[in-house]
Formats: C-alpha cells, structure tokens, sequence
C-alpha cells in the first residue's frame, strides 16, 4: 500500500491551505484515515482522524480551523487548513489504518506516506 501526500507549501498567517492523500495498492479496506505532523524537535502529533464511516477527531489545537474529509470510493481523504498560524509549521503525514491484501493474505496494519511540509510565515 502507498500513501501519496500533496498539497503542502508556503502561506502567510491567516492564509489557508489544502493538503491530499491518496492512497494505492492492494487496498482491502481502510478503515481511518488521519493526518499527523511533526516540527522540528518535537513528536510527532495528531492533527485529524476520520473514519470510513465520516466521525472525525482533531487536536484541540486546529479545531475550528482544520476540516478533514474523506472520498472512500476513491481512498482519498483531505486537509482543509484555514487560518493558518506560524505554530501549524510542520512536515505533514498522512496515515492510513486498514486492511491489505498480503501473500498471506488479509491483513491489518497501519501505512505511512511520506511528508509535506507547511510552513506559515507570520
């Protein structure tokens, strides 16, 4: 399974920005999709949850402001970031908790894509 993330870049405080994550493979369900980030000298964090069925979580920190959304036909789910702050600045992670098919067959396990960076200048 591949996890493809995009959408990250440069924007000023106050701007928003649209992050995506596709993923791909031998998929058999993905059962949460999530966003993660991690700055720089500190852990890695929950941004956003969402499972197949639509109920969402987020950092108290980006309520109000972040909206996560998910198309499952397609296993693509999305990070609408408004009002962005300098401390959102962080390589981004989409996360993905499902099944997948395996030579021994189905299988359960978490997939990683690879990051993309938000940066907000103040």
């Amino acid at each position: 399974v591949q996890l493809q993330a995009s959408g990250g870049g440069l924007v000023q405080a106050g701007g928003s920005l649209r992050l995506s994550c596709a993923a791909s493979g031998s998929i058999f369900s993905i059962e949460q999709m999530g966003w993660y980030r991690q700055a720089p000298g500190k852990q890695r964090e929950l941004v956003a949850v969402i499972t197949s069925g639509g109920t969402t979580n987020y950092a108290d920190s980006v309520k109000g402001r972040f909206t996560i959304s998910a198309d499952n036909d397609k296993n693509t789910w999305y990070l609408l970031m408004n009002s962005l702050k300098p401390e959102d600045t962080a390589v981004y992670h989409c996360n993905a908790e499902g099944r997948y098919y395996s030579s021994s067959g189905v299988r359960f396990a978490p997939h990683w894509g690879q990051g993309t960076q938000v940066t907000v200048s103040s």
